[in-house]
């Protein structure tokens, strides 16, 4: 929100030389890393300075090296867009996404703006704008299809990604038809891709479809499909977000079931991986809540000192 960022008529807050790209590339890398770590608090030390480097990169840059500028700058603020998401900041995640895909559109690579595509629809999301969100992926995904023909792996991991976030809104506002057709299409892009992997931090694959559909049965009441396919997916190979993600919705269906001590240990375990990403969770903080108000007697030991980490009581 440094008002000296907006325009460079008021001139920008540094000295001496624009960093350069390997060095600005290496710093985007590490907090785009330790945001699949679940490395909140790092990355948000780190995010406004390598903000404010990436800027003065993207305004004094000319030539082939601007564009590459413009992509780190894109991804720094993406980078940015999902941690304050994340931390419950919706309104500056907004911001930064929206400022991101401009920065993409000046770069000119169509898989780093169907990333960005990719985090716009997620803040919408995350506002509760669930028909906005939707009919996003669905133009993104029709301005990104003609490039699939020959596409590299960054690009179809992408493009897949587009449809997994598309499901989540599709689910919340309840449309059915379209949550299967945009699996189904992220689907095709998983088996096309052939593995798991993390082209450009998406965590795209087989797998991340499959935690897909247990995560938007979950958001349909389907709770039974949640329950028979959630704990059976290996996700071992994946980033600690997408695992501690996945392990709230196994959670989640277990708790819709009554059994809340596996839901708990459930938990606890995802806590043992991502403290961070479970205690600023809203999903994870609503099911403790939920156990400790419906106990008869006190809870248990674990229960409580868990509530008490995630300040819900």
């Amino acid at each position: 929100m440094n008002y000296r960022q907006l325009t460079p008529l008021l001139g920008l807050p540094t000295e001496g030389d624009p960093t350069p790209l390997d060095e600005l590339r290496t710093s985007v890398v590490e907090i785009m890393d330790a945001y699949q770590a679940s490395r909140y608090a790092f990355a948000t030390r780190r995010l406004p300075l390598v903000l404010a480097d990436a800027l003065i990169a993207a305004r004094s840059c000319d030539g082939c090296e601007h564009e590459q500028a413009n992509e780190l700058l894109a991804l720094t603020y993406q980078s940015a867009a999902m941690v304050l998401g994340k931390v419950g900041e919706v309104g500056l995640a907004w911001i930064a996404a929206d400022r991101g895909l401009g920065a993409a559109q000046q770069s000119g690579n169509p898989a780093v703006i169907g990333s960005l595509f990719r985090s716009v629809g997620h803040c919408l999301l995350s506002t509760g704008r669930f028909d906005a969100a939707v009919q996003l992926i669905g133009d993104a995904a029709d301005y990104l299809r003609p490039g699939l023909r020959g596409a590299s792996p960054e690009f179809l991991s992408i493009y897949g990604t587009l449809f997994l976030a598309g499901s989540i809104a599709a689910a919340r506002a309840e449309e059915r038809s379209t949550v299967r057709e945009f699996l189904a299409e992220a689907d095709q892009a998983a088996r096309q891709l052939g593995q798991d992997a993390n082209h450009m931090w998406t965590a795209f694959g087989p797998t991340n479809v499959d935690i897909h559909r247990v995560a938007t049965a979950g958001e349909l009441g389907d709770m039974q499909v949640a329950i028979d396919l959630g704990p059976r997916i290996d996700t071992s190979s994946l980033p600690t977000e997408r695992r501690t993600r996945h392990s709230i919705e196994v959670a989640r269906a277990l708790s819709a079931h009554n059994r809340v001590d596996d839901a708990l240990s459930a938990i606890l375990e995802a806590e043992c991986w991502a403290p961070e990403q479970v205690r600023s969770h809203y999903l994870a903080r609503e099911l403790v809540l939920t156990w400790v108000r419906n106990q008869r007697g006190r809870p248990s030991r674990a229960m409580a000192d868990l509530a008490d980490r995630l300040h819900v009581v």
